[in-house]
């Protein structure tokens, strides 16, 4: 069932989205040089690598680090707002229409994330579909923390329900916009 609304929403997220990509996607191309989408490889299900896709908030050429370990002078003016609001994020509805992701579960991590990646195996995170959100980012978990995380990425599997991805998403969906 969780596969099945992963794809009608991502689908018709994607199709209401689009022009607010396009739009996206010309500031950020008028702002600054470079492609307006960013691809990066993560760690998928299963540790497979794959390429997700964001709308690039960060000047080209800022090396490939967890979003902690960067300095805010690598955001550009329009990546703040989009970072703040959640809006870098709209690609990934394509990783969740391919499979690769799901709307809610564990975040996706860098395979140079050596300490997250050690915990998450630990805790046999890698056997769920990595999400766009998680009930580790509503409770303020980053990578930074990799035990705290990969705990909370555990319980989350653990208690997964229609009822908590919903809650995850409308959580995540006020912070995005309500807390600045």
């Amino acid at each position: 069932m969780k596969r099945l609304i992963d794809i009608v929403v991502s689908a018709a997220g994607l199709l209401v989205a689009l022009p607010l990509i396009a739009v996206i996607a010309v500031i950020i191309r008028l702002e600054t040089p470079g492609s307006p989408f960013f691809g990066q490889v993560r760690l998928g299900r299963h540790e497979q690598p794959f390429t997700i896709w964001k709308l690039r908030s960060m000047h080209k050429g800022t090396p490939a680090r967890g979003t902690h370990e960067i300095a805010a002078s690598a955001l550009t003016r329009t990546g703040h707002l989009i970072r703040r609001t959640k809006l870098d994020e709209l690609p990934q509805l394509i990783n969740i229409l391919r499979g690769q992701m799901s709307l809610v579960g564990p975040r996706p991590c860098l395979p140079n994330q050596t300490e997250v990646i050690a915990e998450r195996r630990k805790e046999n995170v890698f056997e769920a579909r990595p999400g766009v959100t998680g009930l580790a980012q509503i409770r303020g978990i980053d990578m930074s923390m990799p035990v705290e995380l990969a705990r909370c990425d555990r319980t989350y599997i653990d208690t997964r329900s229609l009822r908590l991805d919903l809650l995850i998403c409308l959580r995540t969906i006020a912070r995005g916009f309500g807390r600045r």
